[in-house]
């Protein structure tokens, strides 16, 4: 007779077998994630190239009181995101290809007592039915932006896409964005406008050198903006670099706001391709994370002194008002808010 080779009881129950792959299975995912710098178990392409931080700060340089927490992971974003390599490929050819044939505004040059002219609302709704192209629109810059030549150079070189942000009164955070692709910053080009407050507070952490006249941290190029030459509230002057964008940087064909409050999560040419590239449009704005009404927002910034003139603040609301503010209701959908303090724009300027 032949010898019989018995089988280990503890093997003999498919139950038990199936239990200790599953706990095995789990251990070893539980400790992918613990480690791994997305998060993420799994991702719509396991290549994308996601890299670590770029830069690491120091421990005296803390979070903000003010920043906005984020309690949903990148990839349990609803947002459906193409795969990179696809999406690089195309915004790159899409800037390579594209042209300035179609009409460019001619903007208003001049030496103003005020950077914006002080022209009144109803003179520049007039701008607004723009078909003669031969009017020059009163679009900022009345009065000098006072950047230095090297600043300005880097940005009229910023031929792809901008990302941009500003920090006044040093209010904020310089938060590094993360999920970039490894090609991301061959195309799209980082720039965060700070005044002189601002500067010193980095100068006293020592994430800038003195003796530079450049400076750069991490991905963002820190652009110093003489504000004594502009507005007294730095409120305002931080405002400058979010609505002229397409003036600051001429040459580029995307670009992204990032409030000083939020840090970007996700590379900036996916946010591009899926809410502007893919859906066909001009502009993406993001929905405020706790306001839904422009007076809101105009009440929590008299609240955290982040204007301090109160009376002024007013006078803006009621000026809104008058030109037709309306309490959002859901008629006003898709908008999903009627504030835009926290806006994610991608403008195409072409």
């Amino acid at each position: 007779m032949g010898k019989v080779i018995s089988t280990p009881l503890l093997f003999q129950s498919k139950l038990l077998c199936f239990s200790l792959f599953y706990l095995f299975t789990s251990l070893f995912l539980a400790l992918y994630t613990s480690l791994s710098q997305s998060k993420c178990l799994f991702r719509s392409s396991p290549f994308d190239p996601i890299q670590a931080p770029l830069f690491v700060y120091p421990p005296s340089y803390g979070e903000h009181k003010y920043a906005i927490p984020t309690h949903r992971s990148t990839c349990t974003s609803p947002v459906f995101f193409s795969d990179y390599w696809v999406v690089l490929k195309e915004i790159q050819d899409f800037c390579k290809n594209s042209s300035l044939v179609s009409p460019v505004l001619k903007y208003m040059q001049g030496h103003a007592d005020s950077f914006g002219g002080n022209f009144s609302t109803q003179k520049r709704i007039s701008y607004f039915d723009h078909e003669n192209t031969s009017v020059e629109v009163p679009c900022g810059f009345l009065k000098n932006f006072p950047i230095n030549k090297y600043d300005r150079a880097a940005m009229e070189k910023c031929n792809g896409v901008v990302v941009l942000s500003a920090i006044f009164n040093d209010h904020d955070k310089i938060r590094q964005p993360r999920g970039l692709g490894s090609k991301t910053q061959d195309t799209a080009c980082f720039f965060i406008f700070v005044d002189d407050v601002t500067l010193q507070g980095l100068h006293h952490h020592k994430l800038i050198s003195n003796k530079s006249g450049e400076y750069k941290i991490g991905v963002w190029r820190i652009v110093r903006v003489l504000s004594k030459y502009l507005y007294e509230n730095p409120a305002m002057n931080g405002v400058i670099p979010k609505y002229l964008v397409h003036r600051l940087f001429p040459n580029s064909k995307f670009s992204i706001w990032i409030d000083a409050k939020l840090q970007l999560m996700v590379d900036p040419l996916l946010l591009i391709h899926t809410l502007v590239v893919s859906e066909n449009v001009d502009m993406a704005i993001s929905k405020h994370p706790y306001y839904v009404h422009t007076m809101e927002e105009a009440m929590a910034t008299a609240r955290w002194k982040k204007w301090l003139d109160v009376d002024a603040l007013k006078t803006q609301m009621e000026t809104y008002c008058d030109n037709g503010l309306q309490p959002w209701s859901p008629k006003k959908l898709p908008y999903p808010s009627g504030t835009t303090a926290l806006i994610q724009s991608c403008s195409v300027h072409i």
